[in-house]
């Protein structure tokens, strides 16, 4: 397999161990009593995420394929439950699990890249004509999409959609057809946003933001100031101050801050680079994959990792509106976590195929 995959792969885990640790100490003391109650948390999730990946990283993924229709469809009826659990900060994302919470969405864009790179890759399908590419996708991935908006998660939406229109794209679907696709969702992401008003502070402190940060929202000055005050070389792991109660989320959403801070330019670049890795590893598997299905499943997978490092440092960094899109392997969160190590153990399966490692 990858080995280079998979050691970037622990690299970024075993920072993120280390960095949630020192973001969230003072926080977890202070809420629940144990400075060690997110990590331990995030433990728990790392071993139950190997466990699945390890399955996912040993089966047949071809063989698998038609069975990620039923996979879909699972996490769609999980989108629609998690509108009976309790609100959590005014939003219905989560299902309860004991001590544990699980996202849907998460499952949800895991759900849509298999089944979109098994279905897309199949002979019969002629998606360049407009009526078997709209009939067997919209449908369905809209209705997960709409349900994601009103959790409401927009975030997590504009990522999965991304995602999604990645795919769509190498797969040959046909511009004009695309745009047929996005202008109804940004239509409703606008909205959503400037009529019903979900977000709209933010967009406006965002567009404040563009001309100078400190004009920005809170959580964007805060964060400003931690990666100011941490300069070159950063000032020191655990020595940061923005995660006493300054930088909201130091531990999750602003964990890059928080590295910024206590590493500096230095860890962020090293946070980069171990990024660029491991999207350039996925891309390669992608190119020497011996069919189509393979090509677009890992494409999808790295995708995904991609678009959610964009948008999280986007954000972080003031270049795009505040949303919460936790940053890979890096970020606090079962189920994030839990998807990007299947992603990568998917990544590392089809490393396997024959021929691939080898070039």
């Amino acid at each position: 397999m990858d080995r280079k995959l998979l050691y970037i792969t622990i690299a970024l885990i075993a920072g993120g161990m280390v960095m949630i640790y020192s973001s969230s100490s003072v926080l977890a003391e202070s809420r629940f009593g144990s400075h060690l109650y997110f990590l331990q948390r995030q433990i728990i999730w790392l071993i139950l995420a190997i466990l699945v990946g390890y399955g996912a990283f040993r089966m047949d993924l071809k063989k698998a394929g038609p069975y990620s229709f039923i996979l879909l469809l699972v996490s769609l009826a999980l989108l629609v439950f998690v509108f009976l659990m309790p609100a959590r900060n005014g939003s219905h994302r989560w299902i309860f699990l004991g001590p544990l919470t699980v996202q849907p969405s998460e499952l949800f864009k895991l759900a849509v890249i298999y089944y979109l790179a098994f279905s897309l890759a199949r002979e019969k399908r002629n998606i360049k004509r407009l009526r078997e590419f709209i009939y067997p996708y919209f449908p369905l991935i809209g209705i997960g999409l709409i349900l994601i908006i009103f959790e409401p998660s927009l975030g997590s939406a504009l990522t999965i959609a991304l995602t999604i229109l990645m795919i769509f794209f190498l797969a040959g679907v046909r511009m004009v057809h695309l745009a047929a696709l996005i202008l109804p969702f940004m239509g409703l992401v606008a909205s959503v946003v400037f009529i019903l008003g979900y977000k709209k502070p933010r967009v406006m402190d965002y567009l404040a933001a563009i001309k100078d940060p400190l004009e920005g929202s809170y959580q964007i000055k805060q964060a400003v100031l931690a990666m100011g005050a941490g300069g070159i070389f950063g000032s020191g792991l655990g020595n940061g101050n923005q995660k006493l109660f300054f930088l909201p989320y130091p531990h999750t959403d602003f964990i890059f801050a928080s590295i910024g801070e206590e590493l500096g330019f230095v860890g962020l670049l090293a946070v980069m680079v171990l990024y660029f890795g491991l999207i350039w590893r996925g891309i390669r598997i992608a190119r020497y994959q011996p069919d189509r299905f393979g090509y677009l499943l890992a494409m999808g997978m790295t995708a995904s990792i991609f678009v959610s490092v964009a948008i999280n440092i986007g954000v972080v960094t003031s270049l795009l509106p505040t949303t919460g899109i936790p940053l890979p392997f890096l970020s606090y969160g079962g189920s994030a976590l839990m998807v990007s190590v299947i992603s990568v153990a998917i990544l590392l399966n089809l490393s396997r195929r024959k021929g691939v490692v080898s070039r």
